[in-house]
């Protein structure tokens, strides 16, 4: 197998980008990419780090982000498994990527910037719901905005409904396979929404 190792093998077989592609690139949040951002609920974080890359899902029951300024923006780091993948990174790389979704559209938003982690009182008790405030928040400085491609979404039919659950394993599943049984199973993924629901923030 033969591998491109250059950039201009590369682009010569894609061409150019076309001219909209690099228009609707802004510098920070507009009128309508802050309301699409506004409007999302689920956002994937990428990070980099000395380990390697880590790209996170991010949701929310509203916007999963805060405007503090056209410039800036607040995410707040809400309870999950402990392993701080994403946080980690950042602390030792500020580079984030972050594609915000909302249901329905096959377009994606995308937001490239750097990132600070902070316990800020004040931020943090921004984000409180249910008596609970975020151990953290991520505070993350935009660099640039623009919208992807939708053939991805559309190729994979994402919003459209059916019963693709059925034919995937499920998290115990997994995890019995990689404790040898130990853990995980059925027991496990009956459990496992309720305890949810006790933790959510």
């Amino acid at each position: 197998m033969e591998l491109i190792k250059n950039i201009e093998t590369l682009e010569a077989l894609y061409g150019t980008p076309g001219a909209p592609s690099l228009r609707k690139v802004a510098r920070q949040l507009t009128p309508l990419y802050r309301k699409w951002i506004m409007a999302s609920r689920l956002c994937i974080l990428s990070t980099v780090g000395p380990e390697g890359v880590d790209g996170s899902p991010r949701g929310d029951d509203g916007p999963v982000v805060l405007e503090l300024d056209p410039h800036t923006l607040a995410m707040p780091d809400w309870r999950g498994n402990n392993r701080l993948d994403s946080l980690r990174n950042i602390v030792r790389d500020p580079r984030v990527s972050l594609m915000f979704m909302v249901p329905g559209s096959n377009s994606v938003v995308r937001l490239n910037g750097t990132a600070h982690v902070t316990a800020d009182e004040n931020l943090r008790a921004q984000f409180e719901k249910q008596g609970k405030k975020p151990a953290t928040v991520i505070v993350i400085e935009i660099t640039e905005i623009y919208t992807q491609c939708a053939r991805a979404l559309m190729r994979a039919r994402t919003w459209v409904s059916g019963d693709e659950t059925a034919h995937v394993p499920t998290v115990g599943e997994i995890l019995a396979e990689a404790s040898d049984g130990e853990e995980g199973g059925t027991q496990y993924d009956q459990e496992w929404g309720a305890r949810a629901a006790k933790t959510m923030w």
